[in-house]
């Protein structure tokens, strides 16, 4: 039987990692855009389509597991006898943690790619269209402004993303002791 110590941890880190998903996920979906009349939104890119969605599965595994945890620490007993539930937290714990991973990776790539990308792309259009006044600097300055604050919006939300794999991976270590019953 694990100890009161590490049930009680895996409750609040549960808890913890629910609010750090539920803010990656509330920032990444309110991240968007207007000027020079284009509106620019988190689902122009599909990979941000990939960060909400493995955003949303961490919270909706951490919902489906907190009630069994919280059950575990106040009766200090499974709620469902045998192995599923061990093994359940003990998978599921590692296969979240993973999925989170990848997400990081994918959304600090892709958004410091495309954020020097279009940069680049920018000061080409501005020498380009400044030469043949064809276009307002300030207009494409105000646009540059907007589009890397939108860039760095996201990559604080993979921040934070970043807060949810990690109490995830300290999760899954803690549900290997717990599966093992073995305590510190």
């Amino acid at each position: 039987m694990a100890s009161k110590i590490i049930i009680s941890c895996i409750l609040v880190l549960r808890i913890f990692t629910l609010m750090i998903l539920a803010a990656s996920i509330a920032l990444t979906v309110t991240n968007n855009f207007k000027a020079a009349g284009t509106k620019v939104k988190f689902s122009d890119c599909k990979s941000y389509w990939y960060i909400l969605a493995v955003g949303a599965a961490g919270a909706l595994y951490t919902l489906i597991q907190l009630p069994f945890a919280m059950y575990h620490v106040v009766k200090e007993k499974r709620m469902i006898r045998g192995k599923f539930l061990p093994n359940f937290d003990f998978y599921g714990d590692k296969v979240i943690s993973f999925l989170l991973a990848s997400g990081v990776g994918v959304g600090f790539s892709a958004s410091v790619e495309l954020k020097d990308t279009i940069n680049s792309l920018m000061d080409t259009f501005e020498f380009l269209l400044a030469n043949e006044n064809l276009i307002s600097l300030d207009v494409m300055e105000e646009f540059r402004t907007k589009l890397n604050k939108f860039f760095d919006r996201e990559i604080i939300a993979i921040g934070i993303l970043v807060g949810g794999f990690a109490t995830m991976a300290i999760l899954s270590i803690l549900s290997s002791l717990n599966k093992s019953g073995k305590s510190f």
